[in-house]
């Protein structure tokens, strides 16, 4: 079904408020799970409710904590997010990014003792319409496995960078991996089969199904054991295509994050102490050049390239291409919602005494 991105943002809010979050955090948790929907990206979308307030109950998540800095200078922020939405630290670190990138060049925060921050993009995206190169990078559960390996040891690791251009900025946002565990989820709870070489089983033979491939994710993410077998790095299953490359990304985020924050890195973060860390980065462009003339020289880079001879019925985009036509199309048609996610909202509405939004 169809729901409309404001019946889903104030329940989202009241949900959010209901569970002890309070309501400056209740609207910004919303407003990135309602961004996620409406750039089509409903793998961190209103689909993570459920397991959002699964961890909130299981006191993974605390909502009531206080971000807390620990560091700081002119360019630079330590942060302990003390248990409380990833979300709620990195908006707290972004402000404060963008204030000091402004009166100098660069500005790194890292964060540690984090959760769940939603999609990289979206603090990215912050910097940008500030006339900023965004950065945002986040370790994860352990659900990839390295090169060769039959084993889950890296996260996913996202990684978003963002740089001003025209009719929009240009946003890369996604996983190190082949893809993230969220799209399989999605996968899964519609029904369908992996379209694709995402995943592998405990010999590293390709898996697709999505219930299999799920089953496998689940049980290396959240528990001390491991069926063997997981998601696979970029460059697939074959180490002639490269496959070590994907697994240096993964790496390189996981030294930015777990390592640098001092925290837990992603293998380690099925059991015990459960704590993701967040490496968050701005660049003011206009140090090197005029603003305007720097975004007219990569919008017409893109441009190029989209005008480019391709195969026939195919179209060439840039990252960021298809997230804004869905988000202007969603806007206007709402955002779709998967029957076991439905299922999700109608219970937690009626836990928590909120109205449910209705089917458009």
């Amino acid at each position: 079904m169809r729901i409309s991105a404001e019946s889903e943002r104030t329940y989202l809010q009241r949900v959010f408020a209901a569970t002890g979050f309070s309501k400056e955090n209740s609207n910004l948790l919303a407003d990135t799970l309602v961004d996620a929907d409406l750039r089509g990206i409903s793998s961190h979308g209103i689909q993570r409710l459920a397991w959002y307030l699964n961890m909130v109950k299981e006191h993974t998540i605390e909502p009531k904590n206080e971000v807390k800095v620990l560091k700081e200078t002119p360019t630079s922020l330590l942060i302990d997010a003390n248990k409380n939405m990833g979300q709620v630290a990195c908006a707290l670190a972004m402000h404060k990014l963008i204030e000091k990138t402004k009166e100098s060049v660069v500005s790194i925060a890292v964060i540690r003792n984090s959760n769940h921050f939603g999609t990289a993009g979206y603090w990215a995206r912050m910097a940008v319409k500030e006339g900023l190169i965004g950065i945002a990078n986040t370790n994860t559960r352990p659900l990839v496995v390295p090169t060769n390996a039959t084993q889950a040891f890296l996260g996913s690791n996202a990684f978003a960078f963002t740089f001003p251009a025209e009719p929009h900025p240009f946003v890369f946002d996604g996983a190190t991996s082949v893809v993230s565990s969220g799209k399989i989820q999605v996968l899964d709870k519609n029904n369908q089969d992996i379209p694709g070489e995402w995943a592998v089983d405990k010999d590293r033979k390709i898996v697709k199904n999505a219930r299999k491939a799920e089953d496998i994710l689940s049980t290396a993410a959240f528990t001390p054991h491991q069926k063997g077998g997981g998601v696979l790095t970029l460059g697939g299953v074959e180490e002639n295509n490269s496959n070590y490359k994907g697994l240096g990304n993964s790496l390189v985020v996981e030294l930015l994050t777990g390592i640098l924050a001092q925290g837990s890195i992603s293998a380690d973060t099925s059991v015990g102490k459960h704590d993701f860390s967040q490496f968050l980065m701005t660049i003011n462009p206009s140090f090197f050049g005029d603003l305007d003339t720097l975004k007219d020289h990569a919008t017409s880079m893109f441009n190029r390239i989209r005008n480019l001879e391709h195969l026939p019925n195919t179209e060439i985009k840039i990252p960021g291409d298809r997230e804004y036509r869905r988000y202007a199309d969603n806007s206007k048609n709402g955002v779709a919602v998967d029957d076991k996610t439905a299922g999700d909202l109608e219970r937690i509405g009626q836990e928590l005494n909120v109205t449910v939004p209705e089917a458009l």
